[in-house]
């Protein structure tokens, strides 16, 4: 868990140095207690607010075993099947992109609301706790935050870094964290996501997070790269797939 007896450290550290353009941390460990198996990872980028925030998230990890391939190396695969293993072309379990009425019903989507405030609690006290290494090195032009377990990024660059020093954050002080402001989300899902690589994720979920004062983007093109490039292969894939769904807007409160 990311608190404040964690960054004093590196504070005290950092202060032997006077100008850093670039800073990566990776903590020990991800703060989201989530149960073995579960796929969750966030990328959030910051100014003196958060600017956006993409999640993916699958319910279970399996592997195709007729795909002939691992998770993380490249393959060559003949399919011969038509179709038959319930998967069209592009890796998606044949559908018309709906989401099935048992995510409603079984706490499918419960669960996604659960990870969702779950990742952006961790990113917004990441943020917070950010502030005095942001004061101290003026220098800084990009600055990352990540951890050992490879759950979430938190970014920000020259224009961003810039911002927080002029324009102090809201936060939440019972917390210890940035405020997180209303946001409006997208939302898409697969039952089953079957990757190039074999890797096929259950209850496949991103969702793409800006704040309700922003002009809404498109999730395609250039204007959609924000969510195409938040993650490393093989989750950009995933990522890129899932886009082509269906989308399902919501919207939450400031909190």
């Amino acid at each position: 868990m990311l608190t404040p007896k964690t960054i004093t450290p590196i504070t005290f550290l950092l202060k032997n140095f006077n100008e850093i353009k670039f800073l990566r941390i990776e903590l020990p460990s991800g703060e989201l207690g989530i149960d073995d198996g579960i796929l969750l990872k966030w990328k959030a980028d910051f100014g003196s607010t958060l600017d956006n925030c993409v999640i993916l998230g699958a319910s279970s990890i399996v592997r195709n075993m007729n795909s002939g391939c691992d998770f993380l190396g490249a393959c060559n695969v003949n399919n011969t099947d038509n179709g038959t293993n319930g998967y069209n072309s592009n890796g998606l379990e044949n559908d018309n992109g709906s989401i099935p009425e048992s995510f409603y019903t079984n706490g499918g989507l419960k669960l996604r609301v659960v990870w969702t405030i779950s990742s952006l609690i961790a990113a917004s006290a990441r943020h917070y706790l950010l502030q005095p290494i942001i004061a101290e090195h003026k220098t800084l032009e990009h600055l990352v935050l990540t951890d050992a377990d490879g759950q979430g990024v938190l970014s920000m660059n020259k224009e961003q870094l810039e911002e927080l020093r002029v324009k102090p954050l809201s936060a939440s002080s019972a917390s210890k964290r940035t405020l997180v402001p209303a946001l409006n989300m997208r939302l898409w899902y697969a039952p089953q996501l079957e990757l190039p690589n074999g890797m096929v994720l259950k209850g496949a979920t991103l969702v793409a997070i800006r704040p309700s004062e922003q002009p809404k983007k498109e999730v395609v093109g250039s204007e959609g790269n924000w969510i195409a490039t938040a993650f490393e292969e093989p989750f950009r894939t995933a990522a890129r797939m899932l886009v082509k769904r269906r989308t399902y807007c919501l919207e939450m409160n400031s909190f």
